[in-house]
């Protein structure tokens, strides 16, 4: 299991909140999002050996959120 932390502007009401759980939870692998309302941090715990991260962080841009740590993808 492996967890990324992801700081996403729109994360911080309750509609936003809701899209982001919703498209993560739709990929293969995630396995849970937790996501922290005062200043839109997101973890997320993911398999893997069946989605990696930058498969996640593009999910999210499809879906025009706004990542703030890019060097995630680094």
């Amino acid at each position: 299991m492996n967890e990324a932390t992801i700081f996403i502007n729109e994360a911080t009401s309750s509609e936003p909140i809701q899209q982001i759980e919703k498209f993560l939870h739709e990929l293969y692998g995630v396995e849970r999002v937790l996501i922290d309302t005062e200043d839109g941090e997101v973890k997320v715990e993911f398999d893997e050996t069946k989605v990696s991260k930058e498969r996640i962080i593009i999910t999210l841009r499809q879906h025009n959120f706004s990542i703030q740590n890019q060097e995630l993808l680094n």
